[in-house]
């Protein structure tokens, strides 16, 4: 992996991680194109620079993260599902699952038509959670059951928390902020484990280039989580679940066909 290649990721990250159209996805296909090999090394660093995502949103909801013990207690609540399924599928996961191009564009397409129904039918009411902090136990741990689908590729961690809040009766606000901060303890997961299976052996290129995609996320992940809260104010998520249909077909045609 050159440089460039890890500023481009970088910059896919931060600007998908938190957008309900897999990060990871779009992670995959730029590999890809860029012709980048999914060596060991690629599919960590596809993993690992999800912590520079994940620092923005310690960046700002750090506040929140440390103060409030009733969100923190729904977000660990949340995050057990998918913790049990990534501990004991990780083998499974990075070998067969990550970097599987098939598998990725099929979620990418199936979970966009999963929103626009789920968008269809959904209509926020009264009665519905207006604060991550009133978010039941049992709602809490749904959406997490919901997250726990995300380690497909092409699913989207993002888009199944935000489905799974607006199933279990959350506004779009709170469905999208919880899915913020349940990334944390999800991430920081996923990237220790990964390190820690890897048995630290990079090379001191690799941490570097590390390095590049851990700022390049931040940076660019601070932008997106903006976008997003602004855009959900005025709009559903049906114009994303387009989009990831339309680059489902678009990459089918033009990689696989």
């Amino acid at each position: 992996m050159e440089y460039f290649q890890a500023i481009i990721l970088s910059v896919v990250e931060g600007l998908t991680e938190f957008l309900p159209v897999s990060s990871t996805g779009h992670l995959v296909l730029t590999a890809n194109i860029l012709n980048i090999p999914q060596t060991d090394f690629v599919k960590s660093f596809e993993i690992i620079i999800q912590l520079g995502a994940i620092a923005a949103i310690i960046f700002l909801y750090g506040k929140t993260l440390l103060t409030s013990k009733r969100a923190g207690l729904r977000i660990l609540t949340a995050f057990l599902p998918t913790a049990f399924l990534g501990f004991f599928l990780y083998k499974y996961i990075k070998s067969f699952l990550i970097g599987n191009t098939n598998i990725t564009l099929l979620a990418l397409f199936f979970g966009g038509i999963a929103l626009i129904v789920l968008e269809f039918f959904h209509q926020e009411k009264e009665q519905h959670v207006k604060k991550v902090e009133d978010l039941s136990f049992k709602q809490s741990f749904l959406i997490g059951v919901c997250q726990s689908l995300s380690v497909v590729p092409g699913v989207s961690r993002a888009a199944a928390t935000i489905l799974g809040g607006l199933f279990v009766g959350a506004r779009r606000k709170v469905a999208v902020e919880f899915s913020f901060l349940l990334a944390v303890p999800t991430m920081l997961a996923a990237s220790g484990l990964d390190i820690v299976k890897s048995d630290f052996a990079l090379s001191e290129r690799e941490y570097l280039l590390l390095a590049t995609g851990f700022m390049g996320s931040f940076l660019v992940a601070i932008i997106a989580v903006k976008f997003l809260l602004k855009f959900i104010q005025t709009h559903t998520f049906i114009p994303f679940g387009i989009y990831r249909i339309f680059l489902a077909l678009l990459f089918w045609i033009f990689l696989i066909g």
